[in-house]
């Protein structure tokens, strides 16, 4: 029995630098602000407003991506939208294959994508980087993309359960 197992995050330097130089604004202006007029809010109003703005810009590096594909099937959980596993059986799933795919072009990015607002022919995404995913199309007519950055281990796996697939 093989299994495949990833964990993913939102760890990327362009990431971490967009997000330092969008909190940079907001701190700014709440520093230039205490400044200016000390008396306009506390010295704890002033620690807290500076924390949420860190916190809130920070709650990005909670989400984590992780999939685990076994004999009973695919398993997924984008923590924190997901607490458990979601797992597609391989009886519900028609075709299984790893392919490269444009994020922006296809799903409008990355985190959990498509829907009613992105083109819904692509169907659904779960990515957190890179450009290579499991596309996963299940019998119902629904299409689910599992990005992974571990495009030959999944593909192993995939090849070993193809005769569990529908």
């Amino acid at each position: 029995m093989r299994i495949f197992k990833e964990e993913q995050r939102f760890t990327k330097a362009w990431l971490i630098i967009l997000l330092v130089i969008s909190m940079m604004v907001p701190i700014g202006i709440t520093i230039k602000d205490y400044i200016n007029s000390p008396s306009s809010f506390s010295t704890i109003e002033f620690i807290l407003t500076i924390s949420f703005i860190v916190l809130a810009a920070s709650l990005i590096f909670l989400f984590k991506l992780s999939t685990r594909i076994d004999k009973t099937g695919i398993h997924y959980k984008f923590f924190p939208f997901h607490w458990s596993y979601k797992i597609i059986t391989w009886k519900e799933i028609n075709n299984a294959y790893i392919r490269t795919y444009s994020p922006l072009n296809e799903y409008g990015g990355w985190g959990l994508r498509g829907g009613i607002l992105w083109n819904t022919s692509k169907g659904k995404a779960i990515n957190v980087s890179g450009d290579i995913g499991i596309q996963l199309e299940l019998e119902n007519g629904n299409k689910l993309l599992i990005g992974t950055q571990k495009q030959i281990e999944a593909e192993s796996v995939l090849a070993t359960y193809k005769p569990k697939i529908n």
